[in-house]
Parts: structure tokens; C-alpha cells; sequence
């Protein structure tokens, strides 16, 4: 059982892929996705900080933050 517990919180590639194709959708202007990445997103994150010690998750929150940031600006000046 602890085994299965383990393997559940692992990271998946199937995690990530649906994170990335809600993230794409976003993009894409599709915001009926929108509740589907903040889902996704949101599993990865636990997911993720179990395996990443606290300065590594702010690190990752932050750079996460400087893409998006920058994604926002190119798509607002095109």
C-alpha cells in the first residue's frame, strides 16, 4: 500500500502534458481551459513539492512567473 501511495505521487509525464496542453489552450484564447490548467497545475505543484526542498519551489514558482510574464507581453504586442 505505502508503495502505491508513493507511485501516486510521483511526477507522471501525463501530469506535465496536461498542464502544457491546458497552458496552450489558454493561450490559444480557449478560456473555458482555464479551469482545467489551474487543475492540472495545481496537482503538479503538490506533486512537486514533495520532491523539491522550499528554496527550489520558490525558485521554480519565480521562474514560472518571469515566462508567463514575458508570454503576456508578446501576446499583448502582437
Amino acid at each position: 500500500m505505502a508503495d502505491q501511495l508513493q507511485q501516486i505521487e510521483n511526477i507522471l509525464p501525463e501530469d506535465i502534458a496536461r498542464t502544457f496542453e491546458a497552458a496552450v489552450n489558454v493561450f490559444q484564447g480557449k478560456s473555458e481551459h482555464m479551469d482545467d490548467l489551474l487543475k492540472n497545475g495545481g496537482t503538479l505543484l503538490r506533486k512537486a513539492s514533495k520532491n523539491f526542498t522550499p528554496t527550489q519551489m520558490v525558485l521554480g514558482v519565480a521562474a514560472l512567473a518571469v515566462v508567463a510574464i514575458v508570454v503576456i507581453n508578446r501576446a499583448a504586442q502582437e
